[in-house]
């Protein structure tokens, strides 16, 4: 899901995929002007029992756009990407997010796991990784 205001979401996703009808109502049921927080797509998946791929690629299939991203990366307004680089003073975050990598990048998820192993918040863990150059991707939800 891009910021792209002119985006289809849903031809990430195979031609004649439909949107799971359980995990639609929750999305409709919590979606404001057609975009979902990233906090809600998670309390649906936990809700539903499903995994926040699966919310994600409902949101796309429903045309909404994700938005407020728990890790700062996309979804506000103006400036669509809030994280900022700090947080290298902390060594061991610094070696567990080196160590973590895959392909250059770090994944989402563990950033989330990063955080609660450490107890700091998500964005302290993505404000590093804006620091250390270190991009995050995949995201849990699909947006990018």
């Amino acid at each position: 899901m891009s910021q792209d205001t002119n985006s289809n979401y849903s031809a990430k996703h195979a031609a004649g995929n439909r949107p799971d009808p359980n995990i639609a109502d929750a999305v409709n049921l919590r979606a404001k002007d057609g975009k979902l927080s990233c906090t809600a797509a998670f309390a649906i998946a936990e809700e539903i029992g499903t995994s926040a791929a699966k919310v994600g690629e409902t949101v796309d299939l429903l045309e909404f756009r994700l938005e407020k991203c728990q890790l700062g990366l996309f979804g506000y307004t103006p400036e669509k990407k809030i994280a900022k680089p700090a947080g290298t003073e902390n060594p061991l975050m610094t070696k567990m997010i080196r160590a973590s990598l895959a392909d250059d990048c770090l994944p989402c998820k563990i950033a989330w796991e990063i955080a609660d192993r450490l107890s700091v918040a998500r964005m302290d863990v993505s404000g590093a990784c804006e620091a250390l150059e270190v991009k995050i991707k995949p995201c849990q939800l699909g947006a990018f």
